[in-house]
């Protein structure tokens, strides 16, 4: 059974951080043979890519808003992904959810990943 458990997260003020985790567990292949990726999705809105990384963690695409305060990192020998948050607005309150493609790239689209953790509310007060 495949589980991709967030955890982290909460409640912040602005300009605050906040630091997610997701770790894996049951997937078909091994961990570092998937890109994994952070979406998130606010109250009345779609699901958006925030940021993905790659299988050996060396290339990483971010959300342009989210450029130089959050950080996707991964350690594959923990099976775990990781999601830097720091200065951090009102508008990045939503739920996060991280997500596992068997792709040789990391890729935007909610329907590309096949594997998804149940979400971690984050909330950033004014």
């Amino acid at each position: 059974q495949v589980q991709l458990v967030e955890s982290g997260g909460g409640s912040v003020q602005a300009e605050g951080s906040l630091r997610l985790s997701c770790a894996a567990s049951g997937l078909p292949f091994v961990f570092s043979g998937y890109v994994m990726a952070w979406f998130r999705q606010a109250p009345g809105k779609e699901r958006e890519f925030v940021a993905g990384i790659t299988r050996n963690g060396r290339s990483w695409s971010t959300k342009d808003s989210v450029k130089g305060r959050f950080t996707i990192s991964r350690d594959n020998g923990k099976n775990t992904v990781y999601l830097q948050m720091d200065g951090m607005k009102p508008e990045d309150a939503a739920v996060y959810y991280c997500a596992a493609d068997a792709s040789l790239v990391v890729r935007t689209s909610v329907p590309d990943y096949e594997y998804w953790g149940q979400g971690r509310q984050v909330t950033v007060s004014s």
